[in-house]
């Protein structure tokens, strides 16, 4: 089950179906692929989806769905495969910079380059023949960035393709928004809980609305998961394994909890790394024990402040 492998089949699809999709595709003088959902090409929610896809390696179901009292459109993630969907592909773990040029990587080129030491702890690694990634990103890379990325996935560049998209396009706050499950698994990680007890993941996420920019979409596809999200894991372990723990999953564990994300990363310069890492997560975690039969739901939505950063009345 070669991560890369499903991804650029999924990739063949969606150049198959570019026009249908809103998305462009160009191929680089060396060979890498470059399709562009957002940055140029309109995309839109079908081509999000089909990113969010790509970003779990084909390993989970992305749908836009009602939920709410007033139906609003929401990112519904379901995968049986949660920890190499969502940690071993989807997690942004890799920083790409170049000359002028800054993107957050996901997807599965990760696993073939095992950079991070995230992998150590997955104990996976992957060979790929063609290698995939996102890159949350307003800007083209240029070949030097692709040379360096497919040298550091084992493949040549002709063999990289890369899917692009700004986080205020439509297509890239979907596959942002799209990030519910793997929020709560990187934390769950974080506080040493075993991933391999968890079964399957559901997630689901107000899909926020596009903002002017790129930094205040950051602040609501953030806040769409940090207060409107909501994830289901189902486990095999000891509920104190469980309960040892919970009340530090959701977000509003966070000292930085209570607050558009936006003000916070503000507050902080806008450096995400010192923001407290227990922010990262879901408003609401719920773990069903499949050993014990027993429930566990930990935090709650929080429509105050979501509103407060979609410029929603209530």
């Amino acid at each position: 089950m070669n991560l890369n492998h499903r991804a650029a089949l999924l990739c063949d699809d969606m150049l198959a179906r570019a026009d249908e999709l809103g998305i462009r595709s160009q191929q680089l003088d060396c060979g890498t692929t470059l399709i562009d959902c957002g940055i140029q090409a309109a995309g839109g929610l079908a081509a999000g989806v089909m990113l969010a896809r790509a970003c779990t390696a084909e390993l989970a179901e992305v749908t836009i769905v009602p939920s709410g009292s007033l139906p609003r459109p929401t990112v519904q993630v379901t995968t049986d495969h949660p920890k190499l969907a969502c940690m071993a592909s989807q997690y942004a773990g890799w920083e790409v910079k170049g000359k002028g040029f800054f993107a957050m990587g996901s997807g599965p080129m990760r696993a073939a380059a095992a950079r991070e030491p995230l992998f150590e702890d997955l104990k996976y690694k992957e060979q790929a023949k063609r290698a995939v990634g996102v890159l949350e990103t307003a800007q083209f890379p240029g070949e030097e960035v692709c040379g360096e990325l497919a040298d550091k996935c084992g493949v040549t560049p002709d063999n990289l393709i890369l899917l692009l998209a700004p986080t205020k396009s439509l297509a890239g706050g979907v596959q942002v928004v799209a990030r519910s499950v793997e929020t709560a698994l990187h934390k769950l990680h974080e506080l040493k809980f075993d991933l391999d007890s968890i079964c399957s993941g559901w997630g689901c996420a107000p899909l926020s609305p596009p903002a002017k920019d790129d930094v205040s979409s950051v602040g609501r596809t953030n806040d769409a998961i940090l207060y409107g999200g909501h994830v289901v894991l189902h486990v095999r372990c000891k509920d104190a394994a469980v309960t040892s723990i919970g009340e530090q999953i959701p977000s509003s564990a966070s000292s930085d909890y209570g607050r558009p994300f936006g003000e916070v990363l503000a507050s902080y310069e806008y450096d995400f790394y010192k923001v407290d890492p227990l922010l990262f997560s879901p408003a609401m975690v719920t773990l069903v024990n499949l050993k014990s039969g027993n429930t566990f739901r930990y935090g709650e939505l929080n429509q105050a402040v979501l509103a407060q950063s979609f410029g929603e009345s209530l």
